[in-house]
């Protein structure tokens, strides 16, 4: 027997096959918009469902109708979708925010995943659409925390705002401000995301008194690592990991 979930984010959207033992045995990374096509989402689906799949299914979603157009398609084949939000979570982690449902499901996810796989005081940094910092507090508190911009996003409004202003691909080294436009906008970025990073981190660790494990995940978790001046490691699974466990506790 063979489980699929998934994680479906603004940009991307990201299904994860593990095996009996719940092993990592495949992962498929789609641009969410994409889904929004009905002949695409069909046959991209067909190439993952296979009969050793298990029959409930479960999501992370923060795009509310690319999950129902996932659920109606899998509704017709016979599986049953779940979003964890549908579940009570708070039997795997403790929430101290005003309203848990106004935090995303993905922040929730990463929230469980570092709780459960580094059992230490935690503080998750989500570079997706948005800049996300998330505080876990051992043993299973999920304690509040940041959103800033996402960097692919505020590069993308930037262009739009202006008129000479290019897009551009965000490099992970810089050794000087820039002699050009782009290598003036890569320069802002990046040095304007580091201290971004680094005063949130020492804000929250100011803030708490406590001295967190630092987890980076998302697209641009490489490219920050060096920069930040606390210790991190990166992990890329976190959030399909957090749906994991969660499958694991309250579907199964």
């Amino acid at each position: 027997m063979r489980y699929l979930i998934g994680d479906i984010g603004n940009t991307l959207t990201k299904l994860s096959i593990f095996n009996s033992k719940f092993k990592i045995v495949k992962s498929y990374h789609i641009d969410t918009a994409k889904l929004n096509n009905k002949k695409f989402l069909s046959n991209y689906l067909k190439r993952i469902i296979k009969k050793d799949i298990n029959k409930k299914i479960l999501f992370s979603s923060v795009v509310p109708e690319i999950y129902y157009k996932l659920k109606s398609y899998f509704k017709k084949k016979n599986f049953i979708c779940y979003e964890i939000k549908d579940l009570k979570i708070e039997k795997i982690i403790k929430t101290k925010v005003k309203n848990i449902s106004q935090v995303g499901s993905d922040r929730l996810s990463n929230a469980i995943g570092s709780y459960v796989f580094y059992k230490k005081d935690s503080l998750i940094i989500d570079f997706g659409t948005a800049t996300t910092f998330d505080v876990v507090k051992h043993p299973g508190v999920y304690d509040g925390g940041v959103i800033a911009p996402g960097i692919n996003l505020s590069i993308l409004n930037l262009n739009k705002a202006t008129a000479l202003l290019p897009i551009f691909k965000l490099k992970k080294i810089i050794k000087t401000y820039g002699k050009n436009t782009k290598e003036a906008l890569n320069a802002g970025f990046l040095w304007g995301y580091q201290g971004l990073i680094n005063n949130i981190v020492k804000k929250i660790n100011a803030t708490s008194k406590n001295n967190y494990k630092i987890i980076l995940t998302g697209g641009y978790a490489a490219h920050f690592k060096k920069y930040i001046l606390k210790k991190s490691i990166i992990d890329k699974n976190i959030t399909i990991k957090g749906v994991m466990e969660i499958y694991k506790r309250l579907i199964l």
